[in-house]
């Protein structure tokens, strides 16, 4: 993405508290009307960043602009950007109606009016008829509704979302997900989400800057974050994925491969291989990659291992394989397609045969 079309521009930005650099030199830009979401452990940055868009924490270096215009002179409350935090902040004392229509009382807009445009937040949150609710009548999932309502009523061109889905239980969680998914895609106004739920983000996300120690490691995809990390650090975050040291032989031109612990020589693509011959690297592979049979394949890339664990979880199970060379396991997500035999899975300590493609590998530097 150009700075021609970026509709938030986050340039070289810093953030210091005292000695302490909780931003560190983060430049990304976000397109007008994209879901983008800032994912990471607690302490990486990406709420310190959040609150800096929306004005409530300012830069020590660096320049926020937001639709062409620089962000830094500009009060939250003069800046085109509205905000929903976790704890929701739904006003007690006030009914559903009240509580959306709060933010348009310094408009001076008839009652009618602003009546109207409650009826009209109600109807796009699916709650029609609940403008006259009190607060404590609410459920979790209703009161998220009402804060994104509240939000949303004021029209800003940006809505900041900290962690919005945290205070549900998994079940409403995932239900939520994807009607806040349809309701900014009805909207079509920019979306950016913090979470520290890599399953969240990859759901609702068009794209997501995954964050560490204040850095932005990578931003992609969701499918690119997972098919293709740049870093063993990303790899590592998004989904589960196995390790194995190796050397990058070069065999020819047009052919390449890399000598690796446990799997022995495999073959890869020379668009990955972009170190020179001898350099150590990691090959990663991610746990559903990998075949798992009870006899040697006829073709392709395999290995003799045994099981040491399993875990039956319903559609899938998981494995975890010993084979020669590897200290640690190898870790094989399988999908249940036929009903298991009294819910087990494969039993432990029984011999396997694992496979896989040489396009399910990634290659990444050695850390």
């Amino acid at each position: 993405m150009t700075r021609s079309n970026a509709f938030i521009s986050i340039r070289e930005v810093d953030k210091y508290f005292g000695s302490f650099q909780a931003i560190d030199s983060v430049s990304m830009e976000i397109a007008q009307g994209e879901f983008f979401s800032l994912l990471g452990a607690s302490g990486c940055g990406k709420t310190t960043l959040l609150r800096m868009l929306a004005g409530f924490e300012s830069t020590t270096s660096g320049e926020i602009f937001i639709d062409g215009q620089p962000m830094s002179d500009v009060p939250p409350h003069h800046r085109p950007v509205n905000m929903v935090f976790q704890s929701y902040a739904i006003f007690p004392h006030l009914n559903v109606a009240d509580n959306i229509a709060y933010g348009l009382r310094k408009q001076k807009l008839p009652k009618a009016k602003r009546m109207e445009m409650v009826d009209e937040m109600l109807n796009l949150i699916k709650l029609p008829g609940y403008g006259q609710r009190k607060a404590n009548e609410l459920s979790g999932g209703q009161r998220q509704r009402i804060a994104l309502a509240r939000a949303l009523i004021l029209r800003p061109k940006v809505l900041l979302l900290d962690e919005p889905l945290g205070a549900l239980d998994k079940q409403l969680r995932e239900q939520m997900q994807l009607e806040l998914r349809a309701l900014q895609r009805q909207v079509g106004i920019t979306f950016v989400f913090v979470t520290h739920d890599q399953e969240e983000a990859l759901t609702l996300s068009d794209r997501i800057a995954v964050m560490q120690g204040g850095k932005v490691l990578q931003v992609d995809t969701p499918a690119g974050l997972y098919e293709t990390p740049r870093t063993r650090e990303v790899a590592s975050f998004i989904g589960n994925m196995n390790f194995f040291r190796g050397t990058v032989r070069r065999n020819g031109a047009a052919t390449g491969a890399v000598e690796t612990e446990g799997l022995g020589t495999i073959p890869v693509a020379l668009d990955q291989l972009t170190k020179p011959d001898g350099t150590t690297v990691q090959v990663a592979l991610r746990p559903e990659k990998f075949t798992l049979s009870g006899t040697k394949p006829e073709a392709g890339m395999a290995i003799e291992g045994t099981i040491t664990n399993s875990a039956y979880l319903g559609e899938r199970s998981h494995h975890y394989i010993r084979i020669p060379g590897k200290e640690e396991p190898v870790a094989v997500s399988t999908q249940n397609f036929q009903r298991a035999d009294g819910g087990g899975s494969t039993s432990s300590e029984a011999p396997v045969w694992l496979s896989w493609s040489p396009d399910s590998v990634v290659i990444l530097d050695d850390a």
